[in-house]
């Protein structure tokens, strides 16, 4: 019999990105789920949403994605988030996010409860973590996940929403950090033309993180595990935005160390392989279909 679906909580932000080239449903960890979910996992999003016409279409999405909608909780006070991005002249993107919107008090219900009991991963990342409510929500979520599971913290450092020391907080209770150059070197506190894997290790004797991973954009990425330090270089693309596309890398590391088994480096550069494909089309979440060896395609 094939082996049941691993199953991966993520928990924080859904909302809409207004990018200039259209609106796309995005947030980092409705983003991971959607490629978790495209890649193999049972995929579990925790947020939240307002009974508006936004949040009807995020559902109706959602559904049509085949992605399960018992997680998000619906306001009626509170409106569905959105995020108006504007492009640089490479695709690199910047960001205004609403205050005071849906995401900012996710529930955590009973569906999501017999989820976290069961996963192999629970994915959180900083922005949604600028409310209380939700930081007393992710203390209920990771209180139940087995002791082995991924606690997986998706560092976003979003100005003015970068709190250090709640990062520095949360960075202790993960096993996999993942977070780009700039912010390692804030976390370090140190210059960001560091030595990444001088990096890495700082960061994970500072905060007990026993794996980290950091992004470097076009250059390529790194990730410290077991001990030792991997680099994987990043293959050119001709770029449409980058808007998600560390969400999809970070979808593609946990398919390749969870879904796969693969040792670091392969991990790595299937991580590396998902962001680039995500990166050459528009908004976080492009349709595609995987092929034998779980890679994408059109």
């Amino acid at each position: 019999m094939p082996e049941p679906q691993p199953t991966a909580v993520c928990f924080g932000e859904i909302l809409w990105d207004f990018l200039p080239r259209g609106i796309f449903a995005g947030g980092a960890p409705f983003n991971v789920a959607y490629h978790l979910h495209r890649l193999g996992f049972a995929a579990h999003l925790v947020s939240g949403i307002g009974r508006d016409l936004l949040g009807q279409e995020l559902v109706r999405r959602l559904r049509h994605w085949g992605l399960a909608t018992d997680g998000l909780t619906r306001h009626q006070g509170l409106p569905t988030g959105y995020v108006t991005a504007t492009l640089g002249a490479t695709g690199d993107a910047g960001y205004e996010i609403t205050p005071s919107v849906a995401w900012d008090q996710i529930g955590i219900g009973e569906d999501t409860l017999r989820a976290a009991v069961r996963a192999q991963a629970v994915v959180f990342g900083s922005l949604a973590l600028r409310s209380a409510f939700n930081r007393a929500a992710l203390d209920r979520l990771l209180a139940v996940i087995p002791a082995g599971a991924e606690r997986v913290f998706d560092v976003n450092l979003r100005p003015p929403h970068d709190d250090l020391p709640l990062v520095r907080q949360l960075a202790s209770r993960a096993t996999l950090l993942k977070l780009n150059l700039a912010e390692a070197a804030r976390l370090a506190e140190t210059e960001a033309a560091a030595d990444p894997a001088r990096l890495a290790a700082v960061l994970a004797e500072r905060h007990g993180c026993p794996t980290v991973c950091l992004t470097a954009g076009a250059r390529g990425a790194g990730l410290l595990a077991d001990g030792r330090w991997h680099w994987a270089d990043a293959r050119p693309v001709v770029v449409r935005d980058t808007v998600g596309a560390g969400d999809a890398f970070l979808a593609g590391l946990l398919a390749g160390r969870l879904l796969h088994r693969e040792p670091p480096a392969k991990a790595l550069a299937r991580a590396c392989r998902l962001g680039e494909f995500v990166a050459a089309r528009d908004g976080a979440t492009p349709p595609y279909s995987c092929d034998s060896a779980g890679l994408p395609v059109d």
